[in-house]
């Protein structure tokens, strides 16, 4: 059994290579970065990971992660959906607060704890946030879809998919009822990367900025 720490780096290099903001390559930098660790010790942990065969790192190109690395940070990022979605669903917590708390039961949970939620939840495909839950097999279906920031005035949408990465983005979006399988239709754009006008659910019209829309994944209402 690896340590916690290790399945954290397994699983944040996988998330950085997969999914609606994956990267071409994975450097020490952005390891770093993700985990708000200084880069030598991510230097450290990624030369511990390579000596047991979870990752095949190469200075100055990036790490990519071994057959046996995806296959552990997969299971561990099932439980953290899991997880999510049993807080926001079935215990009633916010979207802001269900991440922190899955973090920290993640790694403990057994297996049939695991198929016990699943099963209680009647075998779901993604998580509160609108993320894909990794099969028991490890396989993964990701959706095909738009930043909201790239979608024309005019144009219907639904959320499919939000970002995880900031609890006080989340909020904010949570302010104004952003969150899957929300409709969206934009209305209006301001020019040189201005907010835009936005009305969610046919009902209130807010002001949304670019930095926000980016974190926003949509699919078009006609194929939502």
């Amino acid at each position: 059994m690896i340590s916690q720490s290790s399945q954290d780096y397994l699983k944040t290099i996988y998330k950085l290579t997969h999914g609606q903001n994956a990267v071409a390559s994975v450097t020490t930098s952005l390891i770093a970065e993700n985990l708000s660790v200084a880069p030598a010790s991510v230097t450290n942990m990624l030369k511990k990971l390579a000596s047991i065969k979870l990752v095949k790192h190469t200075p100055y190109q990036g790490v990519v992660l071994t057959p046996t690395g995806e296959r552990i940070a997969l299971e561990v990022i099932r439980h953290h959906r899991l997880l999510e979605l049993y807080l926001s669903e079935v215990l009633g917590f916010d979207l802001d607060k269900v991440d922190a708390e899955a973090d920290r039961l993640e790694h403990v949970i057994s297996e049939e704890f695991e198929d016990k939620i699943d099963r209680a939840l009647g075998y779901p495909t993604v998580d509160p946030h609108g993320a894909p839950i990794p099969r028991k097999d490890g396989s993964v279906e990701y959706g095909d879809y738009l930043c909201l920031s790239e979608v024309s005035p005019g144009e219907q949408v639904r959320v499919m998919q939000v970002s995880d990465q900031s609890a006080e983005m989340l909020r904010y979006m949570a302010t104004m009822g952003i969150r899957p399988n929300v409709a969206i239709k934009v209305v209006d754009r301001a020019p040189f990367n201005g907010p835009m006008e936005i009305v969610v659910n046919g009902e209130a019209t807010y002001s949304l900025g670019l930095e926000v829309a980016a974190h926003i994944y949509v699919s078009p209402a006609e194929k939502a």
